[in-house]
Order: structure tokens, then C-alpha cells, then sequence
């Protein structure tokens, strides 16, 4: 099986991150799964956005949506203390650093005046491009160490599964999450879905004692994939993704040297926030790459 290529935000290293212009180029590049972060504001809305408060990075204050609104500025505030009026105040198409060691800041190109979409006009923005052959993967933001910016796991789950569904995206969808209570709601909710089980050091206590087998873990809290920080993947790992019945799709490879080690290892999907250069080493060693989309032509 040939290995994938992930965009990891879009491909967050060429384009503004979660956004619609950003995906849209993605797909004109080429990837197998569109990944991008979702989370709910105060209304109810699944909006894009990485962050649970929003970002100072990726998000600029306009305007108030209303003269005297009390929660302006909203760069800061909670997403879930905002609506999605307020959100579509923001411009988050360029890039603001907080340090001038951003990796991203020079290398990704400003699209201002761009808002915070909704997941409904991503999915529109797929089904514009008739893109059936690229999995749609969702990552849903959510931190049980921090419920007063969350909602209920399921209740997010079943609101994420109904978009896909009514947009008729949900057979060609994954569920993502660190917080794997949302993979146990999609294997109860979509048990067809692909379900993926995002790991790193610094979170892996969010699932209590694992022992020393987290791919085991992993599975039995639902995952049909396990996808880890690469610092986290090495040969023993492997072998115990093997064991548990899973596929292995490593995060966030922004080097040729780097994904040709992992491809070595046997993953089966490259995470990556520059989708153009692990093309290139797909091209490099004779392995098919995905192809490019372009809006259909109506007549």
C-alpha cells in the first residue's frame, strides 16, 4: 500500500492554516487526506480554528460586530464564548508571529481579509471540487483538562458526524482527536468511520496509566489508526502498531530527511504542513503522488 501524504492544516507551511483559500490550494497541489481543527462556538457553529481561545498567530481584530460590544477585541477569548458572527469579524489570513524564529511566518503566503470558515463551507468547498478521492480528516478540539472550553465529547462528535453527513462526506471522513473520548462516541455513532488517535508526549496522561504499549491503548479506546508526534516513532513502535491491528500516520514531517526515515519505517501517512516537498520525495523514489484538482467546469 503506498503511503499518503496528509496536508496538515491545509499545508499550513504555504497558506494561511484552516482556511478556505488555504484548503482550496491545497487540493489544487494534491494530498490524500485535508486535515484541519474544528471547534464550537457559543451558538453552536463548527467553526475551523486550532485554538481553543483564539489566536493571536492566525487571528487579527477588524471591527466589533456591534459598536460597544463588551467581548471586543475577541483575539484572546475563549471560541466558545464567541459566535460565529463575532468569529467572522476576524481576519485570518495572514500571520502574525510572536517570534522571529517562526518557521511559517516566511515561508506562507498572506491572503488577507480571509474569515474563519465554517466546517459546512468546507465540506462545500470539497463537493465544489468533486474531491471524492481525498479524505476529509477532522480533527476535534477538545482537552478534558479543560471542559470550561469544551463541550460533551459525544454531543461534539454527533455534531461533526451530522455536517459530514448531510454534506455526504462521512464515508470518505476521519475522526481525529487527542482527547479519545471522541473516538469511543464516532465507533459508537459511525463505527465505518475511520477513527484516529492522536498522540504526544505532553498528553498522553490525558488517558490515565497506558503502560508501555500505547498503539494497544489506542485501540482499545477505538482508534483504526494511531497517528503520534514523530519524536514518538521508532522501530519498537512500530512493532506495537502492528500488533494492535493499526496503521501508523506520523505528525508533522517538514523534512525531506525526516519523511524518507519515517517512509523506512513503514508508516502508512505523512503529516505534513509542506504537502509540495513530500510530493517530491514521493517523486523522487517512483511512488504515484495525488493528483492536483481543479474546480469542475459547469456548462
Amino acid at each position: 500500500m503506498r503511503a499518503e501524504i496528509h496536508g496538515h492544516r491545509g499545508a499550513r507551511g504555504l497558506w494561511p492554516e484552516n482556511t478556505l483559500p488555504g484548503l482550496s490550494k491545497t487540493l489544487e497541489l494534491g494530498v490524500d487526506a485535508l486535515e484541519f481543527d474544528v471547534a464550537v462556538t457559543a451558538d453552536r457553529k463548527l467553526v475551523l480554528t486550532h485554538d481553543l481561545h483564539v489566536s493571536g498567530v492566525t487571528s487579527a481584530d477588524t471591527v466589533p460586530l456591534v459598536e460597544g460590544d463588551p467581548l471586543f477585541p475577541y483575539v484572546g477569548k475563549p471560541i466558545n464564548a464567541l459566535t460565529l458572527a463575532q468569529l467572522r469579524t476576524l481576519d485570518v489570513g495572514v500571520r502574525l508571529p510572536r517570534h522571529p524564529d517562526d518557521p511559517f511566518a516566511p515561508t506562507q503566503v498572506p491572503m488577507p481579509d480571509t474569515r474563519m470558515p465554517t466546517l459546512g463551507a468546507v465540506l462545500g468547498l470539497v463537493n465544489a471540487y468533486a474531491a471524492d478521492g481525498v479524505r476529509m480528516h477532522v480533527e476535534l478540539k477538545s482537552d478534558p483538562t479543560r471542559p470550561e472550553l469544551c463541550i460533551e465529547p459525544e454531543l461534539f462528535t454527533e455534531l461533526v458526524l451530522e455536517e459530514l453527513d448531510k454534506h455526504k462526506r462521512l464515508a470518505g471522513a476521519a475522526i481525529l482527536s487527542f482527547d479519545w473520548r471522541v473516538l469511543e462516541a464516532a465507533a459508537k455513532l459511525a463505527p465505518g468511520t475511520r477513527r484516529f488517535a492522536l498522540i504526544e508526549p505532553d498528553t498522553l496522561h490525558w488517558h490515565g496509566c497506558l503502560g508501555d504499549d500505547v498503539p494497544a491503548a489506542a485501540a482499545a479506546a477505538g482508534a483504526t489508526t494511531i497517528s503520534p508526534e514523530d519524536v514518538m516513532v521508532d522501530e519498537a513502535f512500530m512493532a506495537q502498531a502492528v500488533a494492535a491491528g493499526l496503521d501508523v500516520a506520523v505528525w508533522t514531517v517538514n523534512s525531506v530527511e525526516k519523511a524518507a526515515r519515517m517512509l523506512d519505517l513503514g508508516v502508512a501517512g505523512i503529516v505534513t504542513d509542506y504537502p509540495d516537498m513530500i510530493r517530491d520525495l514521493w517523486v523522487s523514489r517512483g511512488m504515484e503522488v495525488p493528483p492536483g484538482l481543479r474546480v469542475p467546469v459547469r456548462a
